[in-house]
């Protein structure tokens, strides 16, 4: 065995051994949705909601309906770099199936594509020094100098490949290392979350079709909580806990939805209640985001069905809009 010059430090805990065992539960549901009839639709959709997800994270503005237009080729009214980070990350999700893994020059190629219209020398570690900020405008922590770079980089990939532990815990603990050594000059946010995809997709092809990322984006704040608790604490069993965690919600959100689907005959408008109903007693602190993506509906749309679902005394919100809770009464 090849000696290891990167060795990640993090702990699993209880609760993330709890949660693999439920995603292998979850992803085959979701599967069954990726081969019903709407299956295809679904991953026109969550494409869109990936792209939107994953660049808001990073402070674009952009809508689902404004990004569906540039894929069609149509003009919208945007800033120049908010239409190429979408145009970039729509050509890097579009080749996802192709990468291999475990290859530091498919990392890099993959980096090209995502940042092409944005960096000089895209597809190339960073050749100055820098600090992590958040999308609030916080600072993070300052990544390692970049001289260091190269071999950092080279050493995490060896980790990955000899590393005997889960691909769900890999992936987890991959992305965390890379916001933390920040290998490139932009982009770096974004190549954390995508490589996750990369490595879950080599596992079980159904989260090539899933959006993970849109997830993140809307539990931000907790996001940068969890890096910020790894670093502090010098192990990142907390961002493999809140990841493994927004895994599972997004598989079984999805899966709650499709399994309410297949049994009902309803009209539309009921369809959709039901599939509401039947994720808030499966997660009754799901987010507006989290039953748009599960139902296939906009947050407008989804809100218009809660309200209609709390004006018939169906449901009721407990707590707080962020933190609460749904009840069914």
């Amino acid at each position: 065995m090849k000696k290891e010059i990167y060795k990640p430090q993090y702990l699993v805990s209880s609760k993330a051994l709890n949660l693999i065992s439920e995603i292998a539960a979850a992803v085959e549901r979701y599967r069954i949705l990726l081969e019903s009839p709407g299956g295809l639709r679904l991953r026109k959709i969550n494409h869109i909601r990936t792209l939107r997800g994953t660049t808001a994270i990073e402070g674009n503005t952009l809508t689902e309906e404004q990004i569906t237009a540039i894929l069609e080729g149509k003009r919208i009214a945007g800033s120049k770099r908010e239409i190429a980070e979408i145009k970039g990350a729509h050509e890097a999700y579009a080749a996802i199936e192709s990468f291999d893994p475990y290859s530091i020059e498919d990392f890099l190629k993959a980096h090209g594509l995502m940042t092409k219209e944005l960096l000089k020398n895209p597809g190339n570690f960073r050749n100055c020094n820098v600090g992590v900020v958040d999308g609030f405008g916080n600072v993070v922590h300052m990544a390692p100098p970049y001289l260091n770079v190269p071999s950092l980089m080279k050493g995490l990939f060896e980790w990955l490949t000899y590393s005997e532990d889960p691909i769900l815990v890999k992936s987890c603990v991959f992305h965390y290392e890379l916001e933390f050594i920040h290998p490139f000059q932009d982009g770096n946010g974004r190549m954390g979350r995508f490589w996750q995809s990369v490595l879950l997709g080599s596992w079980r092809r159904e989260f090539y079709g899933a959006s993970v990322e849109n997830i993140i984006w809307a539990h931000q704040q907790e996001y940068y909580q969890a890096i910020r608790t790894s670093t502090s604490i010098g192990e990142c069993g907390p961002f493999i806990d809140f990841m493994l965690d927004k895994i599972l919600r997004a598989l079984r959100a999805k899966g709650e939805a499709v399994f309410t689907t297949e049994k009902t005959t309803k009209k539309t408008t009921e369809k959709n209640r039901d599939k509401i109903l039947a994720i808030i007693k499966s997660m009754p602190d799901v987010t507006l985001t989290e039953l748009a993506n599960a139902t296939g509906l906009s947050v407008d749309g989804v809100r218009w069905n809660i309200r209609k679902l709390k004006n018939a005394n169906i449901i009721r919100r407990v707590g707080p809009d962020k933190g609460g809770r749904w009840e069914i009464v």
